[in-house]
């Protein structure tokens, strides 16, 4: 293992300690069973939504594509069970919004596509085209929770060079440890996936940057690494180490110019559970149909669970015992970054890393008063940015100044809320900020 410098800025999280990711990082992987319905959205990726490809009374087979691209941005959908499609509708989604979905009840044979069920590729006979045909196929996304689609993300313009193909191991979001699992549980699946997006690329230098709070998933990572070439590194504990910029800070030393990509930088960056999940739809033939997800916080039992996409998260938590009686917010995702949920019968998409329970001590954001010009914002800006400022464009509506200010260049870490003595909801109004600095931007 090689030890990296991290990056300037970020935070420390003091439940990123001890009771956060200590509550689920011993618990091996569980399969949650398949429920009785899923509802499969049609849009669990950035970029254009799908349409349906099934009809109501259709029955159809686990990896069966229900719902396909209609455009370059996207990525298929598949049934996550076999059973019959009862009905095409919308169904609330994580965010608020109202998505279509294909629901199929389950007949519980979970009776795979035909398309799935080949022998195994062995890896050597791959080519680059094929690999990118299948990631394509197979509905691979970010599952860090970006969501970006795959294909389009290994797909680099002609004449671009990329030299470094990354691999994010660092799950910095406090109480998350399902990519944690995995690297534990399914090293040589990612290994696999990280040869074949290699390939895919170009045969880039490849490293797994692993924070060091997780020494075991670090050693079960170089065992399946050993003669492969691909490296591993062990990184200091800091949040937001996991977001694509500070991860290519840290194990390149390469800056991402302002308002460009990481391609831009020579460097590609792909989550561990994608890497496997590349290795399922290239090397099996098998679409993304399912996820580990990490069910912690005040729940009787927390657990990192295997999923099927489409399931509502309310059988998530059912299957962990249920919610602590002084629950104050349930959260898709980690506390930072995680997404607030109002309605559980939400379903699990590809891009669903946890479901957190939070107390109403830890959901309480506390008074909001004056800033005070302290400065810590400005420390714990990983992007080094000027929150404060940016808040203050907000309040006068100043979109100019927030523009100046390099408002896109925000990640919506929202390490500068964490610090913050005053309790301003900084990471929001700087939300705010970047949506109206895109529409001026659109009207010029």
């Amino acid at each position: 293992m090689n030890r990296v410098r991290s990056f300037a800025g970020g935070i420390h999280p003091l439940h990123a300690i001890g009771h956060g990711k200590g509550l689920s990082a011993g618990l091996p992987i569980e399969m949650l069973p398949a429920p009785e319905r899923v509802y499969i959205p049609m849009s669990q990726h950035i970029g254009a939504p799908c349409g349906p490809c099934v009809a109501v009374g259709d029955h159809v087979k686990r990896g069966q594509k229900v719902g396909e691209v209609r455009g370059f941005v996207s990525a298929p959908v598949h049934a996550s069970v076999s059973g019959t499609v009862v009905e095409i509708a919308p169904h609330l989604v994580t965010g608020g919004s109202m998505v279509p979905c294909v629901v199929i009840e389950n007949d519980f044979h979970d009776e795979w596509d035909e398309s799935c069920l080949a022998d195994p590729l062995p890896l050597e006979r791959i080519d680059a085209q094929q690999a990118l045909s299948a990631i394509l196929e197979g509905g691979v996304v970010g599952m860090g929770g970006a969501t970006f689609p795959a294909h389009v993300k290994l797909s680099p313009p002609k004449g671009a060079k990329i030299d470094y193909l990354l691999l994010n191991g660092a799950e910095c979001e406090p109480y998350l440890t399902a990519d944690h699992r995995m690297m534990l549980e399914q090293s040589a699946r990612i290994i696999g996936g990280i040869r074949i997006i290699a390939k895919a690329l170009g045969d880039p230098a490849c490293i797994v940057g692993i924070e060091l709070n997780k020494k075991d998933a670090i050693a079960a990572m170089e065992r399946a690494a050993q003669g492969t070439g691909i490296r591993i590194a062990g990184m200091p504990v800091k949040y937001p180490q996991g977001s694509e910029k500070q991860l290519i800070q840290v194990l390149t030393h390469r800056q991402v110019p302002s308002g460009k990509l990481p391609m831009d930088a020579g460097c590609v960056v792909v989550n561990v559970s994608s890497a496997a999940a590349v290795y399922d739809a290239v090397a099996l033939r098998r679409p993304l149909t399912e996820r580990v997800v990490t069910v912690t916080g005040a729940v009787a039992h927390p657990k990192n669970l295997l999923v099927r996409v489409g399931t509502p998260a309310s059988a998530l938590v059912e299957y962990c015992g249920g919610l602590s009686e002084n629950v104050g917010r349930v959260v898709s995702g980690g506390p930072m970054m995680g997404i607030a949920l109002f309605d559980l019968s939400v379903p699990v998409t590809k891009g669903t890393s946890g479901v957190l329970a939070l107390t109403k001590s830890q959901a309480d954001p506390g008074v909001t008063t004056n800033c005070i010009r302290c400065g810590r914002c400005v420390r714990g800006c990983p992007m080094h940015l000027l929150p404060y400022e940016l808040c203050n464009d907000v309040e006068k509506n100043n979109w100019a100044a927030a523009e100046k200010h390099n408002a896109l260049d925000c990640i919506e870490c929202g390490s500068c809320t964490y610090v913050c003595p005053a309790k301003r909801p900084i990471t929001s109004s700087i939300r705010i900020a970047k949506r109206q600095v895109m529409a001026l931007r659109k009207k010029k």
